[in-house]
């Protein structure tokens, strides 16, 4: 059994709790750090950086860990991408972009040999002179301006033509979660109305059965996931759309009374019990 380090006391706890499972899927595998970096596309020190908490283990990395070691990939790939919400919230804006910038930098070209026909190629005009372009060059960049225009034009009216029908089209054939957006005020609730279609249970708020819901997760999938819980005898509180402690134990006695990972998110496997 390995003996890690302590996780850094800032990272947050959805980040270490996809850290805490991925060093048990490799303890668990019997496999070193080299012969991990062996059988997969990345490198030793990779793997010592994600199973510390230095670096957020991207998406790939995870799915490659779950095929080496035969684990649970889609529930892997779920704690993996609430992790990364939470670690890219929580990161600077200037690091990250200095990062983005040193990945996709072009290293410079190298320089060729001196000659006359180089000199000639690449002298600049003389100061203070611009050499004026032709005819036909000025006519295509003003063919390009008005096309771009045009378009501009029409796809403000299809985008603004789409909402519209989608405003007026939405209540009249009672998709559920029809509210464009999501807003919660203090103390509000909202109403449940679970019914049976189609086989499957639900309370008119979404038809998702694929929104991955951690903690602190809100919106329509959570208000239909608490309307959900309630009508299973798995009482979530009040239905405001935020999932917080309380929904979380509701959500883990769910999960525990079908057979399920009791982690108290909501995933696939979880909303195929509350659809039933």
């Amino acid at each position: 059994m390995s003996r890690w380090k302590g996780l850094p006391a800032s990272l947050d706890h959805r980040v270490r709790h996809l850290v805490v499972h991925l060093r048990r899927l490799k303890d668990h595998s019997g496999l070193s750090l080299t012969a991990l970096a062996a059988r997969t596309s990345y490198s030793k020190s990779s793997w010592e950086r994600y199973l510390n908490g230095k670096k957020l283990p991207p998406r790939a990395a995870v799915e490659a860990l779950a095929r080496v070691c035969d684990a649970d990939a889609p529930r892997l790939l779920a704690l993996q991408e609430i992790a990364a919400q939470a670690w890219h919230a929580t990161r600077p804006a200037g690091r990250a972009g200095r990062a983005a910038r040193d990945e996709t930098a072009a290293p410079a070209a190298p320089a060729g040999p001196a000659g006359p026909a180089a000199a000639v190629t690449d002298a600049a005009p003389p100061s203070g002179r611009l050499m004026p372009l032709p005819p036909l060059v000025l006519g295509a960049l003003a063919a390009l301006v008005m096309a771009g225009a045009a378009l501009l034009v029409v796809r403000l009216w299809q985008d603004a033509t789409g909402l519209k029908r989608a405003a007026v089209a939405a209540p009249a054939a009672g998709v559920p979660g029809a509210a464009p957006t999501f807003t919660h005020r203090p103390g509000e609730a909202f109403g449940c109305s679970v019914r049976r279609r189609a086989g499957a249970l639900y309370a008119g708020h979404s038809r998702t059965d694929t929104a991955v819901l951690g903690s602190g997760a809100t919106g329509w999938d959570v208000v239909e996931a608490q309307c959900l819980l309630h009508r299973r005898g798995c009482d979530p509180g009040v239905v405001d759309g935020i999932v917080g402690g309380r929904t979380r134990r509701a959500v883990q006695r769910l999960q525990a009374r079908s057979g399920l990972p009791t982690d108290g998110i909501v995933g696939p496997d979880t909303w195929k019990a509350l659809r039933r």
